[in-house]
């Protein structure tokens, strides 16, 4: 089983950390992964996107083309990729800034208003965990262990407080209905 993950949105709303935690997860769950970042030259404010690849067998090419999983956290995201995602695929949306439905009735769209969420919550900079846990809930994949263990390894030991932070963020997307 390989699970393919495309996250979009403007750089500085945390989508390279999210897909890093994803492929952490993943190592640690000893599966074959791949992460491949991606941003323009403006970084903050500009465009950013992640692939990451979660499987059983090795990773031919860290390229998502046609991902299964899309999370977009902007328009022009949603705009640009969704017409890229797998038949049966699944688009996770962050409705909060998002202000159009997905137009394809051959994926599953869900819509998690996650910067809304994070402001709520006093975590504004945590949509992007609040749409993973979504998404990791989603795919069955939310396993309090494994995501503990992941998130050890990519929250850096300069900012240990947001250890916890990012595991009220998951936990908030995975409650989301």
């Amino acid at each position: 089983m390989t699970h393919s993950y495309l996250i979009a949105g403007f750089g500085g709303q945390g989508l390279l950390f999210a897909g890093k935690f994803l492929a952490y997860k993943g190592l640690l769950e000893n599966k074959e992964v791949s992460w491949l970042p991606s941003y323009g030259p403006e970084m903050r404010g500009g465009t950013a996107s992640c692939s990451v690849i979660i499987g059983d067998e090795p990773v031919g090419s860290p390229i998502v083309e046609h991902p299964d999983v899309l999370m977009v956290m902007n328009l022009p995201s949603l705009n640009r990729y969704e017409q890229a995602v797998q038949p049966g695929g699944t688009i996770f949306v962050d409705s909060s800034l998002v202000d159009r439905k997905v137009e394809r009735s051959d994926v599953k769209a869900i819509y998690v208003p996650a910067t809304r969420l994070a402001v709520e919550n006093d975590m504004t900079t945590l949509a992007n965990m609040i749409l993973t846990g979504k998404i990791l809930e989603e795919m069955g994949e939310f396993d309090a262990d494994g995501v503990q263990a992941a998130l050890k390894k990519v929250v850096s030991a300069k900012h240990p407080e947001m250890f916890d932070l990012n595991l009220k963020a998951l936990q908030i997307g995975r409650d989301f209905k």
